[in-house]
């Protein structure tokens, strides 16, 4: 299955990390859908000839690795367990093939739109520095005292619309570890449609119509976070985990 999507993947025209610049969308709305890696494969045909996909180093499929922080009371998990409109993530990002690492804030608004800022940093900070604290309450008007919470890893193709302003990016291989606890989502393919607001009528958004698949609000993070942590109230992602299990099934 693997080799299927390398495969298809050369069919796709490629783009540079700084040809999609232009295509940042730092302030954007995000919509999820959730598939199995079996289906990806004809998504990806489908819509071949409307994106192109990000090339770095001759690489396609990419790999990324994100240390997530959260507060000792697991604040960022809690607010969106508890559906809080007004919520924040913060992370750090290797992006393996670019040799770059950033420290990210995501912070999402009650209008449905999410705010990416972030700052380079060395390298993964099990301790925070200064420089990343002071930017942390810089942009979030808070002060946290932080901790790392979850090591997340997977691979990622991204995709940008040939005509209009939207990314695509594609997740599979999900792995989870924090403290020797391990779980890995390997047949579960996330995708998240990057666009100034929804639109039904993008390629891929019709694409995952045709077979049936909607819009489905998930969190990588929460969900990492729920197959790690024994005693985190997650009532609220049972059906989710349900969802994901069918899928991978």
């Amino acid at each position: 299955m693997v080799d299927n999507i390398k495969s298809i993947m050369e069919n796709f025209s490629s783009i540079s990390l700084e040809e999609m610049n232009s295509v940042a969308l730092m302030k954007r709305t995000d919509t999820k859908f959730v598939i199995n890696k079996i289906q990806l494969f004809s998504i990806l045909k489908e819509i071949r000839n409307h994106y192109k996909v990000l090339e770095i180093k001759k690489d396609r499929i990419m790999s990324y690795s994100s240390l997530y922080f959260d507060t000792i009371e697991n604040k960022f998990y809690n607010d969106h367990h508890n559906g809080k409109n007004n919520r924040t993530k913060i992370r750090q990002r290797k992006y393996i093939e670019s040799d770059l690492c950033f420290l990210e804030i995501k912070q999402k608004n009650g209008k449905g739109e999410t705010n990416k800022s972030r700052i380079p940093v060395s390298d993964f900070e099990l301790n925070l520095t200064q420089s990343s604290k002071d930017f942390i309450s810089s942009t979030t008007l808070q002060e946290y005292h932080l901790e790392p919470s979850l090591w997340n890893g997977f691979n990622r193709i991204t995709l940008v619309n040939l005509k209009s302003k939207e990314r695509v990016t594609v997740d599979l291989n999900l792995s989870y570890k924090m403290n020797e606890v391990k779980k890995d989502f390997k047949n579960l393919v996330v995708i998240e449609v990057k666009q100034e607001r929804f639109n039904r009528k993008s390629e891929i958004v019709k694409s995952l119509k045709s077979i049936h698949q909607n819009p489905y609000s998930i969190s990588k993070y929460c969900i990492g976070m729920v197959s790690l942590y024994n005693d985190l109230k997650y009532n609220v992602f049972k059906r989710k985990l349900i969802k994901i299990n069918n899928i991978i099934a």
